[in-house]
């Protein structure tokens, strides 16, 4: 047999097989086997020797024997009450593997093992094969003895069989051998797995999962590291735990006396359970802690998640950068354009400083060459006139006139030159004045479609009328809420064949609708008697009538006078006895605040505004209320630009 050295040598028997010695590994305490008994033969022989006896040649063979087989080990403090009652020695425990011979193997023993032993033991130690032992004995009460310790030890040899043979009592028994319970508490990294090493594989004996993975060396991989700290925390023991002050169920004198022991030993052994578990646990936990493997990868992870942490502060860093470089090239990109939009407007306002100062000395050179005419008279030319001219053209137009003018050396060609400049300036109004009248009739061409289309669906829609809605608010009145039937009854009232459903939606929305007031002046003269007196406008006052009553047959007077004189100089006008284009233009006070006080009365969103002007101007058509109110726009502009 092999001498197999990685195992600590713990016993070491002398008897030996193919000439080696045998080395046995196990998890219990080093024991002395002690070579002379305090009892039995080997003490007897001693007590023999010492008195000068002799002794015969079989009692020393049957010595040798009971020396090589039969090894006495101390007791220990540990054994239960219950199993020391059981073998029946009193206050010791007597030790099952060393009667049978397995005192170097222990709780490695198998099971075939003991069978073998006992039975050599059991033929051995058979008390018809010590009946030589009792004729060395020379009085009756010796032989008595004698047989009595034959006895007693064959007996302790067949109770220790029946012990070990038995699964349950036999880990009974192991769970209270002698054990090392010490826990490694603290070690150099270099001594790591010698110490702790040797701690699991002694603990490794009690685990339910078999067989126990090892703790490895430094290169075992992280991932066998890692299985093994999972099982081990995950540890599962089947230990028993007998406890000295356990009661025995033996003695219990009832059943609720023994169901009351059963309880107290249950909490004695839960108790030790626990404490074993603990054990383990601070076993598991100071390898972990100390394992040069775990903390190689702390360090590792420690590093890593530094290393994560500063590249992500340097790419925060990078981005606050690059915001910081953003926003400042945006800034200076800001500044840059403020600059030129500063400078341009700088430059714009010089220019037009520079145009407006242009525009004052041609204006002022305008007024100077325009003097003398003005002083004369000439061609009906007025300051007005000269004034007008000069806010309405430009510097360029002003330089050309003004040009034109002093080629002329004859004041009254000047005063030709100014005329005609004046007349092209009314020609381009009177033309801008026309383009706004047509584009107004277009839009009013527009509207007037767009109410076409509009009632064409209001057709098809059936459209209340006005006797519909007043007999539709009268019966909602005469047939109140709570009415039987209300919706019919109002229906049959309206007598027009309006559904249940068209009445209801019309007193959601036809009802719910204000008067139109852009349509109250036309109301108004639908709704006037037809024998009232007519009003030239709606919005002259009584005084205002008559102060000007006179100056109104004046006025009629000289429409027919320009009637008669209209046929004799072809610039007549239409046949409803309106005046001639010269004699049109004059607006008296009256008219001209009939006009604004209108125009104010009938605003930009009101339908047919210019005809209800019209109609509210007396004796003004309505071109000349556009006409009107173009000049009047007009010489609104020039006041302001000259101010």
């Amino acid at each position: 047999m092999a001498v197999q050295t990685k195992f600590r040598l713990i016993a070491y028997s002398e008897e030996i097989v193919d000439g080696q010695p045998i080395f046995v590994s196990s998890n219990c305490l080093p024991m002395k086997a002690l070579k002379n008994e305090p009892a039995g033969h080997s003490f007897h022989s001693a007590a023999l020797k010492l008195l000068g006896v002799q002794e015969d040649k079989n009692d020393t063979d049957d010595k040798k024997v009971v020396d090589d087989k039969e090894q006495t080990y101390l007791p220990s403090d540990s054994y239960s009450s219950k199993s020391k009652k059981k073998s029946g020695t009193g206050d010791k425990q007597q030790d099952h593997y060393a009667l049978l011979g397995l005192g170097h193997l222990r709780y490695l023993a198998s099971e075939d093992q003991i069978r073998k032993s006992y039975r050599e033991t059991a033929l051995r130690f058979h008390p018809d094969k010590q009946a030589a032992l009792l004729l060395a004995e020379e009085t009756e009460a010796a032989k008595q003895t004698k047989k009595d310790e034959i006895e007693s030890h064959f007996k302790a040899i067949q109770e220790a069989y029946e012990v070990l043979i038995d699964p349950m009592k036999r880990r009974i028994y192991d769970s209270t051998d002698e054990f090392d319970d010490e826990i490694p508490t603290d070690c150099a990294s270099q001594d790591f797995f010698k110490v702790f090493g040797p701690a699991f594989m002694r603990n490794g004996r009690w685990s339910v999962n078999q067989p126990i993975p090892s703790l490895g060396d430094d290169n075992t991989s992280l991932k066998d590291v890692d299985n093994f700290y999972n099982f081990w925390y995950s540890f599962k023991s089947w230990r028993e735990f007998p406890h000295a002050d356990e009661f025995d169920l033996e003695q219990a004198e009832s059943r609720d006396h023994k169901r009351w022991m059963e309880r107290q030993n249950a909490k004695l052994t839960e108790k030790a359970r626990k404490e074993d578990y603990a054990r383990i646990r601070t076993l598991v936990d100071n390898a972990y802690k100390r394992d040069p493997r775990i903390l190689r990868r702390k360090e590792e992870e420690k590093a890593e998640k530094q290393r994560k942490k500063e590249a992500k502060i340097m790419a925060k860093k990078l981005q606050e950068e690059e915001a910081a470089r953003i926003a400042e090239e945006e800034r200076q990109r800001k500044v840059e354009e403020e600059r030129q939009a500063a400078e341009a407007a700088l430059q714009q306002k010089k220019v037009k400083e520079k145009e407006k100062k242009l525009l004052r000395k041609e204006r002022a050179r305008l007024r100077t060459l325009s003097g003398p005419i003005l002083s004369q008279h000439l061609l009906d030319i007025s300051d007005d006139d000269v004034e007008r001219l000069c806010m309405s053209l430009d510097i360029e137009k002003l330089r050309i006139l003004c040009e034109n003018m002093e080629g002329r050396q004859v004041l009254l060609d000047k005063a030709k030159v100014l005329r005609e400049a004046l007349s092209s300036k009314k020609e381009v109004v009177d033309e801008k004045a026309d383009e706004k009248t047509n584009q107004q009739n277009a839009n009013g061409s527009i509207k007037a479609n767009g109410s076409t289309s509009q009632s064409s669906i209001e057709k098809k829609e059936k459209p209340w009328s006005k006797e519909e809605i007043e007999l539709l608010r009268k019966g909602m009145q005469k047939y109140p809420k709570g009415t039987s039937r209300r919706w019919e009854v109002i229906s049959e009232y309206i007598g027009t064949g309006r559904s249940v459903e068209e009445i209801m939606k019309a007193t959601k929305t036809v009802l719910l609708q204000k008067p139109d007031s852009s349509k109250a002046f036309d109301t108004f003269l639908e709704k006037r008697k037809p024998g009232a007196q007519s009003i030239e406008s709606p919005l002259t006052t009584r005084e205002e009538l008559e102060g000007v009553s006179t100056p109104a047959s004046s006025t009629s007077s000289n429409v027919e006078d320009s009637h008669s004189k209209s046929t004799d100089n072809q610039n007549s006008t239409t046949s409803n006895g309106v005046s001639s284009s010269s004699e049109q233009d004059v607006w008296s006070a009256v008219q001209e605040r009939a006009l604004v006080q209108a125009l104010k009365a009938f605003p930009k969103e009101t339908s047919q505004r210019w005809e209800r002007v019209a109609a509210a101007v007396p004796g003004k058509t309505v071109i000349q209320c556009k006409k009107k109110f173009a000049m009047m726009k007009e010489s609104f502009r020039n006041k302001k630009t000259a101010v």
